[in-house]
């Protein structure tokens, strides 16, 4: 990082640590993501330049895989047996969700098919964004849309589990934590795993690298215990940074319609989303806050880190938006193929 970009970042995570403290002590959910995002965006929508440099968001990726992994026992395998029609309406879910969302894009806010389809896209924002930089579209509206999606879900489904106490009871809990040379290990391994899988071009790569050799490392029993909180702490506040981090540069006179669409088409998928989420919960006997976070069209890393703070199944949680972004990966190019023009 050259000085005007380490200084950008170290702005940003001020801001971000005082929004975590005014969370924190308003009393809401998963105060260390939600302070962060809301203040680091008003920041962004104030005109500051504020970024989380790319070596430091994938540090914190891996952190959260390796979170995640932590918690996956002999007896998950057992609860999975439950999972196949939870597996099954992830696909339902998206096809949903997305015609749904782009048919109000169009029908309300007069988007084109090609803009309306990719801003409706149900997660996989930087891949939706590459797409959108290739073809014929409204870029900055599938930007602000998207980012609108990713910001108001951060905020409302921890508020939605809190105040609806949809919280399940079968929490998986492991109270001790790694000692700090065995951690190191795990987060280096995690890093190179991560980094192959990148090569490799899979999804959200850097956070399966932490996935992967944290489960390997503690189904196999070589491994016991969980990432420390003082280290799992600042991880989530620079994560609710990041997506603070999306508004920086954008004028509030172009958000206007973009920003209004956005609120909307997630109001619509978070309705449908939570219907969902009801009925798998009720059919596959999974806990509704579990259910409600992995049926969630938010960024992967982001519901990752909230399942672990908010104690639901993040095995659960992550398997099924690990399976959604590589569906989205198929799914988009194949809708949006006959009507896409290249630049």
């Amino acid at each position: 990082m050259n000085f005007p970009e380490l200084r950008e970042f170290a702005v940003t995570a001020l801001i971000g640590i005082a929004g975590a403290v005014i969370a924190s002590a308003l009393g809401l959910p998963a105060p260390f993501l939600i302070g962060p995002a809301v203040a680091v965006t008003v920041g962004s929508l104030a005109g500051l330049s504020l970024s989380v440099p790319h070596v430091v968001r994938n540090v914190c990726f891996v952190i959260v895989g390796v979170s995640m992994g932590s918690t996956v026992t002999p007896e998950i395998f057992v609860a999975a047996r439950t999972w196949p029609l939870s597996f099954v309406m992830v696909f339902i879910a998206i096809v949903i969700l997305l015609f749904a969302a782009a048919w109000v894009l169009q029908r309300v806010f007069s988007y084109d098919r090609t803009t309306a389809l990719l801003a409706a896209s149900p997660g996989h924002l930087s891949y939706v964004l590459s797409l959108a930089a290739e073809m014929r579209c409204d870029l900055r509206a599938v930007s602000i849309s998207q980012s609108v999606r990713v910001l108001a879900l951060t905020i409302s489904v921890p508020l939605i589990v809190e105040v609806f106490d949809l919280a399940g009871d079968d929490v998986i809990v492991l109270p001790q934590t790694m000692d700090l040379p065995i951690l190191v290990a795990i987060l280096v391994a995690s890093a190179l795993f991560g980094l192959m899988f990148k090569r490799w071009r899979f999804p959200a790569a850097m956070l399966l690298g932490g996935v992967f050799v944290s489960i390997a490392t503690h189904i196999t029993g070589t491994v016991h215990g969980s990432v420390p909180n003082w280290v799992l702490t600042p991880t989530y506040i620079l994560l609710g940074s990041l997506i603070g981090t999306r508004f920086s540069g954008v004028a509030l006179a172009d958000l206007r319609i973009a920003f209004v669409s956005g609120l909307v088409v997630t109001f619509v998928v978070m309705v449908l989303a939570a219907g969902i989420a009801v009925f798998v919960s009720y059919f596959a006997n999974v806990p509704l806050d579990a259910a409600l976070i992995a049926f969630s069209p938010g960024g992967l890393e982001t519901m990752a880190a909230m399942a672990v703070m908010l104690h639901a199944d993040p095995t659960y949680v992550g398997a099924h938006h690990v399976l959604r972004l590589m569906f989205l990966s198929v799914l988009m190019p194949v809708v949006i193929g006959k009507d896409a023009r290249l630049r």
